[in-house]
């Protein structure tokens, strides 16, 4: 990946927070907006979501909000682990319905960055996940959106079969890509693999 497009703060990465370990267990900065913006995410996240998932299998996505109320995100994990998935719905790029995914745990403490300009999703890997997110701006249900989880065209392994799978009605009858008309501009940035940025 170029320097550049890992400055850029337009796709989606891996950041690891880091963790200061002694014998009681371990203590990090969870976030912090100065090393955040040296990496070029400048934007300013103004609400703090959780999620509470019973069961391992439960699926939330494919989410994103349209403009103006568009939202970069950035993915926690407080209990359990996760398979969290973002998804390139820029018009124009060349990497367009391609995805990145990693799993995300409280063990690890890793975190995802999503801009916008991607669908966001993840599927619960155990039971009772907790998982934060902050965003960029508010909740807006005039502008919420998404996609089908199993798009064909998308093709996201998921670690579980349809059957096993635990989503919403709402979720389960979000459009296909190919209905999609995307209000997000490509940034010059094609999606690739996840860079992962070590936060000192």
């Amino acid at each position: 990946m170029h320097h550049d497009s890992l400055a850029s703060g337009d796709l989606p990465r891996i950041i690891v927070p880091k963790r200061h370990v002694d014998d009681r267990g371990w203590f990090s900065e969870a976030y912090k907006d100065e090393p955040l913006s040296d990496i070029g995410i400048t934007c300013r996240f103004v609400q703090d979501n959780q999620s509470s998932s019973k069961r391992a299998g439960t699926l939330r996505g494919l989410h994103f909000q349209r403009p103006p109320a568009a939202q970069a995100k950035l993915i926690s994990v407080l209990c359990g682990r996760i398979f969290d998935v973002a998804v390139d719905i820029r018009s124009g790029s060349p990497t367009f319905g391609k995805h990145v995914a990693t799993e995300l745990s409280a063990q690890s403490g890793h975190q995802l960055y999503i801009p916008i300009g991607f669908a966001h999703g993840f599927v619960t890997l155990e039971d009772d996940a907790l998982v934060l997110y902050k965003v960029s701006n508010y909740y807006a249900p005039a502008h919420d959106s998404g996609l089908r989880w199993d798009d064909p065209d998308i093709a996201i392994p998921w670690p579980f079969e349809g059957v096993d799978i635990i989503i919403s009605e709402k979720d389960r009858r979000l459009p296909l890509l190919r209905e999609l008309v995307s209000p997000f501009a490509y940034s010059g940035h094609p999606l690739a693999p996840l860079a992962v940025v070590e936060l000192g």
